[in-house]
């Protein structure tokens, strides 16, 4: 009944994995041209260090964590 049980569930491991890095590498890959200009690296770095930090202040907010 278990035969191959664990080798099945590092299956779906590495599927994830790999799923996860293929959404990544998708998402990013029309960004990359951006980076190469610091007019445009600039601006997409402030955006996701903004991004970065409300998502920090709002999960602590909603945690109910103490504040900086």
């Amino acid at each position: 009944m278990f035969d191959g049980f664990w080798k099945n569930i590092s299956r779906y491991a590495s599927y994830f994995i790999t799923t996860l890095l293929g959404v990544l590498l998708n998402a990013y890959a029309p960004l990359i041209p951006l980076f190469k200009r610091p007019v445009t690296l600039i601006p997409i770095l402030g955006l996701f260090l903004g991004a970065l930090v409300f998502l920090t202040l709002t999960l602590r907010a909603m945690l109910g964590l103490s504040t900086i």
